[in-house]
C-alpha cells in the first residue's frame, strides 16, 4: 500500500469519528492547579547550563597557554636554564636509580 493512500484512508476513518462535547470532570480545576503550582527547581539544568557557559572560557585558556608554551620553547635556552633542568632530571631519577642498583 502506498502511503498517500494510506494517508487517505487514516484521514477518512478520522472524520467518521466526531470528537465529543463532552469535558471530562474537574477538568478546569486540574489545569488550574498545574498552571498556579510552582515549578519545582531543575539543579541538572542549572549546572548543565553553567558548565556550557564556562566551555568557551576554557577553551580559550587552553588555547592561549597552548601557544605560550609552544612559543616559549621555540626560543634557544641559556645555558643557566639548561643547567637547571639537567639538575632537576638528576634529582627526580635519582631514586629510580638506586632502586635498580639494590636489585
Amino acid at each position: 500500500m502506498k502511503l498517500e493512500q494510506l494517508q487517505q484512508r487514516l484521514l477518512a476513518a478520522a472524520r467518521l469519528h466526531k470528537p465529543g462535547d463532552r469535558v471530562p470532570y474537574a477538568f478546569e480545576k486540574r489545569i488550574l492547579a498545574r498552571l498556579t503550582a510552582t515549578p519545582r527547581m531543575d539543579y541538572g539544568s542549572l549546572w548543565a547550563r553553567a558548565l556550557w557557559r564556562a566551555a568557551a572560557p576554557c577553551v580559550a585558556l587552553a588555547l592561549l597557554l597552548g601557544a605560550w608554551s609552544f612559543i616559549g620553547t621555540n626560543n634557544t635556552a641559556t645555558s643557566e636554564s639548561e643547567v637547571l633542568s639537567q639538575h632537576f632530571e638528576q634529582i627526580m631519577l635519582a631514586a629510580v636509580d638506586d632502586s635498580e642498583e639494590a636489585w
